[in-house]
């Protein structure tokens, strides 16, 4: 049975849901979903610019599982960057 999963720290929220590329319709085009937390690691370490132990300390997380969802979050948006694909916020 797996761990329960932590109860995380998140501060901000996004206005939008979807972005996509422009001119193409949203029924054909894949989906990558990213979730919250993807995007509070994303703000805290390319806006906020504090070092990686004091991020993890906002999001009530270890260094190491915040290194992975900014790691998870980067590989997400690389793929739907170069592959014209929506990205969808959970």
């Amino acid at each position: 049975m797996p761990r329960h999963r932590k109860r995380r720290n998140i501060s901000y929220q996004l206005s939008s849901h979807f972005f996509k590329p422009n001119w193409i319709p949203l029924e054909i085009l894949d989906i990558k979903e990213v979730n919250s937390d993807e995007i509070e690691a994303l703000r805290l370490a390319y806006l906020e610019w504090m070092n990686m132990i004091k991020w993890a300390e906002q999001m009530w997380i270890s260094a190491p599982t915040f290194n992975r969802i900014l790691n998870s979050w980067i590989t997400k948006i690389a793929d739907a960057i170069i592959n014209s694909k929506a990205i969808k916020i959970k």
